[in-house]
């Protein structure tokens, strides 16, 4: 093709939305992003505005365009990346949502998932899906929209309803909405729900039933490189091929050209997400991990990885930013931190919304310990960095456990990649090579090469090979025994979280 035409991604995340144009060299051309409301109910939850994401989404696909003066007739392609657990229930009539969007750090469904779990434990149907049952995943949070929204049980079993992660609502919006909108998700996406056969691909009747879903409300599931619509008439992107989607985590590794099997990446986001490519067989964790589909193109057989989600490290930085307000702006945590030679043996574990992996206790709440009179504020910014670096860690040590095989590095992306202390700490607690590629937007640059594979724009998976390049790496430094002490202490910390959830607390 033309070095003049370019693929677009659609970057739907969970503080903003945004639209990058990439070229063939997998090169940011231009960039539009706007962020959207969090709209905290009461404590643990937390929504979205389906309708402000639409409008956004909108406005950053102009945004974008506008501001390089790319004519929609010079975009090959459209690809989809998006906060995947995060789900929105609207009227398939009117396009009208039934209930704010139930994001993927939501507690609510807390008694659901006990329910479901009764006397088989939370491991019920993990053998089937992947997964445990948390409040982290879709299926309980559609369950919970069923059974609080007066009229949608009724309007649901009427098939007038559908439900998705915002990679469907976005999807269904850009090609005609409730005109011949198209109701689909990618295997990435859909291996989050709950509700699909991780080694079939397909949705799983009797689960479905159980958690009361009917399946007339979920999306066709496809690939995550393949042409699934082409954007409304009269819409910014008319007629566009619309031709990848892949989770936000799952995109990033894409993005890192992490194809081979025992390859990972981290992504350090408002929580880090560490996936490990497993091969073209899914790996049943034991210690604490997701099985999850990390990407298919086309009519390729899908690819598996292992992956540790991580619930509270980026938003941590903000919660003592806006909450405590030791800083005034996330940048400056890096040189308070800087200022004292280590934590002064204070720890922080942001258990907000519960531990996610490899733990997975919804009764567990943060806590900072260890104090003394000689901590000060800086001591405090340290252990913020300090405590994304360790909850890293107890994620790859379960991969080793699981996949019985060490890392040999780690590729990273995300915004605290620009924090060198951390990156350095991180290599440190893993004892291997850290690696940040030159783009970092990763996550909107795999859903671009998924899009633009799928439409010939890039041959495969060798040219985002070819594509990748290294910006920094950074090298253990760490004493051995200073390291394991600093880790033994952090074991000791996150033991101080759990069973604080009870009858008396909010």
């Amino acid at each position: 093709m033309s070095d003049t035409t370019y693929v677009m991604a659609i970057d739907q995340g969970t503080t903003s939305s945004r639209a990058i144009v990439f070229d063939q060299r997998g090169r940011i051309v231009t960039t539009g992003q706007m962020e959207h409301e969090q709209i905290f109910p009461r404590a643990g939850w937390v929504e979205h505005d389906p309708m402000e994401i639409w409008a956004n989404v909108r406005e950053v696909v102009a945004v974008a365009l506008s501001s390089a003066d790319i004519s929609l007739h010079r975009i090959a392609a459209v690809g989809i990346t998006n906060q995947r657990e995060t789900v929105v229930v609207w009227d398939r009539n009117t396009g009208e949502p039934v209930y704010n969007a139930i994001v993927w750090q939501d507690t609510r469904t807390k008694d659901i998932v006990e329910r479901l779990a009764a006397e088989e434990g939370p491991d019920r149907f993990k053998e089937k899906v992947g997964l445990p049952l948390a409040t982290y995943f879709t299926g309980p949070k559609v369950m919970w929209i069923l059974e609080n929204v007066e009229g949608a049980r009724a309007r649901a079993e009427a098939g007038d309803l559908l439900m998705g992660t915002t990679d469907s609502w976005v999807l269904w919006n850009m090609t005609g909405g409730p005109n011949g909108g198209v109701h689909a998700t990618d295997v990435t996406n859909a291996s989050r729900t709950m509700l699909m056969n991780i080694e079939t691909l397909d949705w799983n009747p009797e689960i479905c039933a159980e958690m009361g879903i009917p399946l007339s409300m979920l999306p066709e599931i496809r690939s995550s490189s393949e042409v699934y619509g082409t954007g409304r008439k009269h819409g910014m992107l008319a007629d566009v091929p619309i031709s990848g989607i892949l989770g936000d985590q799952q995109a990033a590794t894409f993005g890192q050209a992490c194809f081979e099997e025992g390859m990972a990446k981290n992504t350090y986001g408002t929580g880090s997400f560490l996936l490990l490519n497993t091969g073209t067989t899914p790996v049943h964790s034991k210690n604490g991990l997701l099985t999850t589909v990390c990407y298919k193109i086309g009519d390729a057989p899908a690819r598996y990885a292992l992956e540790g989600s991580i619930a509270v490290t980026g938003s941590l930085v903000q919660w003592i930013r806006d909450n405590l307000e030791m800083i005034t702006d996330a940048s400056q945590i890096e040189d308070a931190a800087r200022r004292v030679e280590h934590n002064g043996g204070a720890y922080i574990v942001p258990a907000f919304s519960g531990l996610f992996a490899p733990y997975w206790r919804s009764d567990a709440r943060g806590a900072i310990v260890g104090l003394t009179r000689f901590v000060r504020k800086e001591h405090l910014c340290r252990a913020v960095l300090e405590s994304v670096a360790y909850q890293t860690r107890d994620v790859v040590e379960a991969m080793h456990a699981d996949a019985g095989t060490a890392l040999t590095e780690l590729k990273v992306d995300g915004g605290m990649t620009a924090n060198g202390l951390l990156m350095q700490f991180q290599a440190d607690q893993l004892g291997v090579d850290v690696v940040k590629p030159q783009v970092a937007e990763t996550a909107a640059l795999g859903a671009a090469y998924a899009a633009g594979i799928a439409v010939g724009y890039w041959q495969g998976e060798q040219d985002v090979i070819d594509n990748w390049a290294e910006d920094r790496r950074w090298t253990s430094t760490a004493d051995e025994a200073e390291r394991a002490r600093l880790y033994r202490n952090w074991g000791k910390a996150v033991q101080r979280t759990l069973d604080w959830v009870d009858d008396d607390v909010l």
